[in-house]
Order: C-alpha cells, then structure tokens, then sequence
C-alpha cells in the first residue's frame, strides 16, 4: 500500500511533465508549421474564416510567383556565399584571437580581454552608422567586402573559442614545445582539431547570424547583384494601402528556414556538445 502511494504521485508527475514538454514542443512547432501552410495556400484562402491548419486545395502558386518577383537564384547565392565565407573567416578570426588570449603569455592579455568582452554590450545598431561610414570610405558600397568583412570580427566568437581553449590540458602544449613545435604548429595541429565541439557551435551561430542578416544588408547592398535574400524578401511587403501576398512572403521564408534546418541537423552532434562543454567550462 505504501509502495502504491510513493508511485501514484511519481505516475502524476511524469505524465505532467511530458504533457508540459508536448505542449512546449506544439508552441514550438505551430509557427513553422503555420508558414508551410500558408506558403501552400492560393492568395483567397490566406485569410479565410475560421482558418485551415492544412491548405486545400494545395497550390505551389506562391513559389513560382516568387520565382517571378525576384531574382531568387542570385539572391539565394548572394545569401549562401556571403554566409559561408563570413562562417569561415569569423572562425578564423575568432580562433586566433582566442588562442592569443588563452595559450599565450603577454602583457596586458586579461586588459584587453575585458576591453574586447565590453564590445559584446554595445547594441549592434549603434555601431551601423560609424561602420557605415568607414565602409563607404573604403568604397566596398554594394560590394561582398561590406557584407563580409565588418562581421568577421566576432567578440562572442572568441569568447566561446576562449573558453574552450582554456579547458584543453597544458601538457600537449608542452610536450608540443619540447618536441620543436612554434605557436602556429600547436595552434594548427593540437589546439584546433581538439576543439571541433566549439569550432561548430560557433559555425551554427555565425552562419544563422550572416545568414538572418537583415538591417546591414540593407544599408550596403541595394543593388540586386549583391542583394542578399531577406533584403529581397522584404521588398515583397506592399505598402500600407495595398494587399501583401502573404503566401509568397511565407514561401519566401521557407526557403530561407531550409539551409539553416539542414546546416543544424549535420552540425547538430557537435552543437550540443559544444553548448554543454561552453556551459560548463563558463
């Protein structure tokens, strides 16, 4: 009798918990969800009452349409070209710099550690129009320079890659040294290959960054040659006193979900592991 009270109240709170997890993953899933529908429905079912969860008829009018509208091809390898070099040189970048800051000596390394974490709290819209500026100055208007090079300088970067490169034991770096190795070689050849967790949470998050990039795309690269694709997307927004055609809008960000959804799944086993070992070393 006593052991059927002690399981009662842990049935209860299993299944409540499980409930409480269903509902958080449908609260999750229904907007996704809502934007594939909508992107399938013709422009009249869009706001029909009371509204449909499955479109029907099924129409793929909205994808063609934006086919039409835009140049989706060039936009879409705008977008992807910019993401995947941007994704690269940012970890470049931010794995040098993390490296200086956790595996070698210098004078005034914590100093100027903390002057670079203090830049993680200026909101990036302040730093638009000096970057502006400097960018027009060097003449990289409409250009991949402007879209790639002022993000490359990532101070969250670096404070992951830090923080990984901290948790990794000193006796490879020593023995490294014994055996005739230079800063680049143990950089290269122990440092990196040991932080692959770190190194794709980080890809994750800067490829989502440059990918979603909307405001500094907006501000440098108006011409369609270089126009990156939520910037096109946005150009499907009517003005106020018209009608926007929500299906093409919705179909447009399918198709900007997609890559992201896919570099996730294949990134997906080192994310994780790069979140929990970032947490815990944090």
């Amino acid at each position: 009798m006593k052991s059927n009270n002690q399981t009662q109240p842990g049935f209860a709170r299993r299944w409540l918990l499980y409930a409480g997890m269903l509902l958080l993953v449908v609260i999750m899933v229904l907007p996704f969800a809502w934007m594939l529908s909508t992107s399938l429905k013709a422009q009249e079912y869009i706001l029909q009452t009371p509204p449909e969860l499955i479109p029907n008829p099924v129409t793929l009018e909205s994808y063609t349409g934006l086919a039409e509208r835009i140049d989706l091809g060039r936009t879409f390898f705008n977008s992807m070209f910019v993401a995947v070099v941007g994704t690269i040189g940012q970890i470049i970048v931010a794995a040098m710099a993390a490296f200086a800051f956790a595996r070698m000596q210098w004078r005034g390394r914590n100093t100027v550690f903390l002057l670079y974490l203090v830049t993680m709290m200026i909101p990036s819209v302040v730093l638009v129009i000096p970057q502006f500026i400097l960018v027009r100055s060097l003449g990289w208007i409409n250009s991949y320079m402007a879209l790639i090079v002022p993000p490359l300088f990532s101070a969250f970067g670096t404070f992951l890659l830090r923080q990984s490169f901290l948790g990794l034991p000193k006796d490879f770096e020593e023995a490294a040294f014994v055996d005739g190795a230079n800063y680049f070689t143990i950089f290269w050849r122990i440092i990196l290959p040991l932080s692959q967790p770190a190194l794709a949470t980080l890809a994750v998050f800067s490829f989502m960054g440059l990918w979603n990039a909307y405001l500094w795309p907006l501000f440098v690269a108006r011409r369609d040659v270089v126009m990156t694709l939520p910037v096109a997307l946005a150009t499907l927004q009517a003005s106020p006193r018209a009608l926007t055609e929500w299906n093409m809008v919705m179909a447009g960000a399918v198709v900007t979900v997609l890559p992201i959804l896919l570099i996730y799944m294949l990134a997906q086993r080192w994310f994780v592991s790069g979140i929990i070992s970032g947490g815990i070393k944090g």
